[in-house]
């Protein structure tokens, strides 16, 4: 066989090259332990749970909760969800630099969120939720561009939500909901149009500014019109004012609803909430500021499961026919003013598990005659 000196050329650098990726990779896996044993040992590990399974006489990949890549034998995946452990989250973890998914969810960690979680770029999921973590949500995560989840509920967050979020332009599911967050969600939030699911609910957000900076909910949702991917929407429990606006029939991708316990938010439902045809919760309840009649294109979109108007100030009359909620399974209309007679379609809602109509001013009829 002829000599080819450019073929040998181009095999030993790839042999060079090959020995040079193999000696980083082993170099970054060592990094990658040492990481997590330097976590191990700075938190309390009550069930043994990391003592007993991360043994540094063991492959970090073995080691429970910890996933490594196939090609590049990096931690890829740490998830620790529900062990019982209890601590700081160590500034260790920002030596993964490989990690695209973090899972501390449903434990006991408690402080602030390290600055040095802030280098680990290629975070695609974050989950913290279920855990008691303070201090102010960190504006350093606007440095995780490729993050699609970012779960942080039930905890003891503060301050308010920072406007260096729009960062995350990947976002799908952005949940802060049970926390003690304040003040104004800033419009740069809903420019981020890959979001599906927004969940704020149980904080004390607030709609006290102007209404050119878009912070009370009518402007607040003419921000996230143009949101056309968002599938739930949980604003349930703050203090944002004003009315529901008509814009809010824009989000066509809307499943779920949730706007409830808000004395500053009054008016009437927009019957414009009849465009949303893929809705399969609506849930506006427990504000006596809300008057009106139900709009009846509500009861035209024959996707919906649960429909909950309770404890509000409604009035009017339900209409006659409601044979178009043939997937209702609940439908809550207690507390409010209506009147008139109950429609006697209500009998042929066959999936129809839970009705409660008490409350209001409803002509007598017996139940059995609908039912």
């Amino acid at each position: 066989m002829t000599y080819n000196p450019s073929f040998h050329l181009l095999f030993v650098l790839w042999i060079h090259c090959f020995i040079i990726c193999l000696a980083i990779s082993v170099k970054n896996l060592t990094t990658d332990q040492f990481a997590l044993l330097q976590i191990k040992n700075g938190i309390a590990d009550p069930q043994n749970v990391l003592a007993n399974r991360w043994e540094a006489s063991s492959s970090v990949c073995n080691w429970i909760g910890v996933s490594c890549g196939v090609i590049h034998e990096r931690v890829v995946a740490l998830n620790l969800t529900n062990m019982d452990l209890t601590g700081t989250i160590p500034p260790h973890l920002g030596n993964l630099s490989f990690l695209p998914s973090l899972d501390l969810s449903s434990n006991h960690f408690f402080g602030h969120l390290p600055k040095e979680l802030g280098q680990l770029h290629r975070l695609r999921v974050v989950r913290f939720s279920f855990n008691a973590l303070s201090g102010e949500i960190p504006s350093w995560f606007g440095n995780l561009h490729k993050a699609k989840m970012l779960k942080m509920r039930s905890n003891t967050f503060t301050g308010t939500i920072p406007g260096t979020l729009v960062n995350m332009s990947n976002l799908e599911v952005l949940d802060l909901g049970f926390n003690q967050l304040f003040g104004q969600i800033p419009l740069s939030i809903f420019r981020i149009t890959s979001l599906k699911e927004i969940y704020l609910e149980d904080n004390s957000i607030s709609g006290s500014l102007p209404d050119d900076l878009c912070v009370h909910l009518p402007k607040l949702i003419n921000c996230i019109a143009n949101l056309t991917q968002l599938k739930e929407l949980y604003l349930t429990a703050n203090d944002l004012r004003g009315e529901i606006p008509k814009k809010i029939g824009n989000l066509l991708s809307l499943e779920l609803l949730s706007i409830q316990e808000m004395k500053g938010l009054g008016g009437e439902i927009p019957m414009e909430i009849g465009n949303l045809l893929n809705l399969e919760v609506l849930s506006i309840q427990e504000m006596k500021s809300l008057k009106g009649q139900i709009p009846t294109s509500i009861f035209n979109i024959s996707s919906l499961k649960i429909i909950a108007l309770a404890g509000n100030s409604l009035s009017g009359n339900l209409p006659d026919s409601l044979h178009h909620l043939s997937k209702l399974e609940g439908l809550y209309l207690d507390a409010n003013e209506l009147s008139n007679t109950i429609p006697r379609s209500i009998g042929n809602l066959t999936q129809l598990t839970e009705l409660q109509l008490g409350s209001n001013n409803f002509e007598g009829i017996s139940f059995l005659q609908i039912l």
